[in-house]
């Protein structure tokens, strides 16, 4: 009889949760209304996805009251809790690193980076940044090729983690030679080089704001790649090997985003360097290379066009004519959905290199939203996205360094009064390009001071 009382309580506890996740529910289906909503825009967590978080929540903290309840008479579990249970899990996470089982290291590798892309630790880890980089080190050494490629992901990952100061520049001057030898090595794993690449790439971006001389060698590097994908002097393309293409791909995509923080007269030199080959590449026989390549050659010229008014594409009537034999390829040797992506992606291409037309994309994040109303800002949100995945929305409504980066300002802490307040679709889109715009004459400034270094 006595446990019957007991799970009386316990009952009762559960009960008025449920009915406090019941009312979550139907507030928080009536909030989700509107944030949907955009030009071309991705969508958000799904309702379904929500719930369940909350109502995973709730189960918990209900269980763990009826546990609580029975022994220590009704403590409740609280945040506090839960985060320290969250920091234990991530401790044991980086002792496995150090373990001599190549298996129980790819394990904590995989959860490390699925925790750093969906949350913002950085006061966790800015007191553990040199242990967590000597595990990686460690495994960028001695690991096998998916072990180096994992380890590559999780530091660019610790890197966003760590924001655009000293602790992040830290970390990448120690990690950078190891990410180098191995993205140059030609017997290393693909997996592993193209997995470098990204990482030199956005490691470099986030922490090497003033420093000159480190974007130049990780320039240099990411084009001593890519650029063995170019014609040769009778102007023919040379036959890549198995893979190659994917990781020319990945070297020029990060280098294309670190164009994107040089100084104007260091650009000027790449575009009339890197332009016309980039041309020649559009012929490539891998098409995800292709997009790459015209993804770039766009943001070449939108830059070029920033810095000059008075720039124009050399040769634009051949560079006009192969754009448009891209967008409307319609060649049956090549797979379906390989020829609409291609051909969406150069249409567009193709329509801002004649008119400067850019389609505009929103991408929405609880009750904010940023605008991708242009070629740099699409390179600079793709490459986050790519190493951050689905958490990118995440970190983009909390982690002050993407906050910056995309004008953001700090972090929103909501109440209900603010939450209710609407504001429309075109004063975000205001606010977003003036952020934008002032954040680019900002990083201007910084190219001006970078210029005398170089």
């Amino acid at each position: 009889m006595p446990r019957s009382k007991k799970g009386k309580r316990g009952s009762s506890k559960t009960g008025s949760l449920r009915q406090e996740v019941l009312q979550l529910q139907l507030s928080a289906k009536g909030s989700l209304k509107g944030v949907k909503n955009g030009v071309k825009g991705e969508s958000g967590a799904s309702d379904d996805e929500l719930m369940s978080d909350i109502l995973s929540h709730y189960s918990s903290a209900s269980e763990g009251t009826s546990v609580q309840d029975e022994g220590t008479g009704g403590e409740q579990v609280d945040e506090q809790t839960a985060q320290e249970e969250t920091e234990d899990k991530l401790k044991q996470c980086i002792d496995n690193l150090m373990d001599k089982s190549a298996k129980t290291r790819l394990a904590a590798l995989e959860s490390l980076r699925q925790v750093f892309s969906s949350r913002v630790l950085y006061d966790f880890l800015v007191e553990r940044r040199l242990t967590v980089s000597d595990c990686l080190e460690r495994s960028l050494k001695k690991g096998s090729g998916e072990e180096q490629a994992a380890a590559a992901t999780v530091f660019a990952l610790l890197c966003i983690q760590l924001g655009g100061g000293d602790e992040a520049e830290e970390g990448f001057k120690m990690l950078r030679p190891i990410l180098t030898t191995i993205l140059i090595d030609n017997t290393a794993s693909i997996a592993a080089r193209q997995s470098c690449a990204r990482a030199l790439g956005m490691c470099c971006y986030v922490s090497s704001a003033e420093d000159g001389e480190d974007l130049i060698k990780s320039l240099a590097l990411l084009e001593s790649v890519f650029m063995t994908s170019y014609p040769n002097r009778e102007g023919t393309l040379p036959t890549p090997k198995p893979g190659n293409a994917g990781l020319h791909g990945a070297a020029l995509q990060a280098w294309s985003l670190l164009v994107t923080i040089c100084p104007a007269s260091k650009l000027s030199m790449l575009l009339d360097l890197h332009l016309p080959k980039l041309q020649a590449c559009l012929q490539s026989s891998d098409v995800n290379y292709r997009i790459a390549v015209g993804e770039t050659i766009a943001l070449l010229v939108e830059l070029g066009r920033d810095i000059s008014e008075e720039f124009e594409v050399e040769d634009s009537e051949s560079l006009c004519e192969c754009l448009k034999s891209l967008a409307t390829d319609s060649n049956k040797h090549r797979a379906k959905n390989d020829r609409r992506k291609q051909r969406s992606i150069f249409r567009e291409v193709l329509h801002y290199i004649e008119n400067e037309d850019f389609t505009v994309e929103k991408i929405s994040f609880g009750v904010e939203g940023i605008y991708i109303d242009s070629w740099m800002r699409r390179r600079i949100y793709d490459a986050f996205k790519e190493i951050q995945e689905s958490g990118v929305r995440h970190h983009l409504q909390f982690n002050p360094l993407l906050r910056d980066i995309f004008g953001l300002g700090p972090p929103l802490i909501l109440d209900t009064t603010v939450k209710s307040q609407k504001i429309s679709r075109f004063e975000k889109h205001l606010f977003n390009s003036a952020a934008f715009k002032a954040r680019t004459k900002q990083r201007n400034k910084v190219r001006d001071k970078r210029a005398d270094v170089m």
